[in-house]
């Protein structure tokens, strides 16, 4: 059997990637909400995978886990940490990446590898929702629309306005506040953009940075904070053109050694 598969069970989704080992690609990808029951996510996307090529998940040579749901899968997979599988994962599509910023909707990593696409240091906030995908989704609520109408909202700015916190629960209040006065939607999106990559930009400051830079997770599907973070950064930020699947790429592509 030349197929693997990677699953990256995270706390907002659960990706699944298929890869090629004979011919070294990508053959199907696919992410679902998680839920409450992450193992059922997991089911229906071997499902999905078995109706569009038609082979099901026994017939995968190798399989390995990684995300914060990776020990609730079957206990002989073998697992990955998700610092490691991002680091394989990012340079099959960059393969000079020297750092990676991942924003999920839990936490942010910053990621920094070798020469060789090894990992060197990575720090990780995940004990605050400031800087994540968490972030995005109150200010979603708050302004009545999706996470994914927040990029498109806020390319409609006229002005340049900044939040005085970057604590989420604080942040809420403010945004209250500036709707109540008046301020509109795409000022407020976009100031909470700018939050995301400054507090980014501040976690940086921990470790040695070294270009290319590349930005993953489903975060990362918001172009505006790309742009945010290249003009807090001075520099040019790199992005694959499916950077919530990294994780699950890199455990994949890991499964084919095996």
């Amino acid at each position: 059997m030349k197929y693997c598969a990677g699953l990256d069970i995270g706390s907002r989704n659960t990706k699944l990637v298929i890869w090629d080992d004979l011919n070294r690609t990508i053959l199907f990808s696919r992410f679902l909400t998680t839920g409450m029951t992450p193992l059922e996510s997991v089911q229906i996307l071997f499902r999905m995978l078995q109706e569009e090529h038609g082979f099901s998940a026994a017939e995968i040579r190798s399989v390995f886990v990684t995300g914060y749901g990776r020990h609730l899968y079957q206990p002989s997979t073998k697992t990955i940490t998700e610092i490691s599988a991002h680091a394989i994962g990012v340079r099959y599509f960059h393969p000079d990446c020297r750092t990676i910023i991942d924003i999920g909707g839990q936490d942010a990593k910053i990621i920094t590898l070798d020469s060789h696409g090894g990992v060197n240091d990575f720090v990780m906030n995940d004990k605050c929702a400031a800087g994540t995908g968490r972030f995005l989704e109150m200010t979603a609520m708050r302004l009545h629309c999706t996470c994914d109408e927040l990029a498109d909202l806020a390319a409609y700015r006229d002005q340049d306005i900044s939040l005085t916190t970057t604590c989420v629960v604080f942040a809420e209040s403010e945004i209250i506040g500036l709707v109540a006065t008046g301020q509109t939607a795409p000022n407020i999106a976009h100031a909470v953009h700018t939050s995301i990559a400054r507090r980014i930009h501040t976690q940086m400051a921990a470790l040695a940075i070294l270009e290319p830079i590349v930005f993953t997770g489903g975060v990362a599907l918001n172009r505006d904070i790309g742009l945010c973070l290249e003009r807090e950064l001075q520099i040019p930020i790199l992005s694959p053109p499916d950077p919530e699947i990294t994780a699950a790429l890199g455990a994949a592509i890991l499964a084919s050694g095996t």
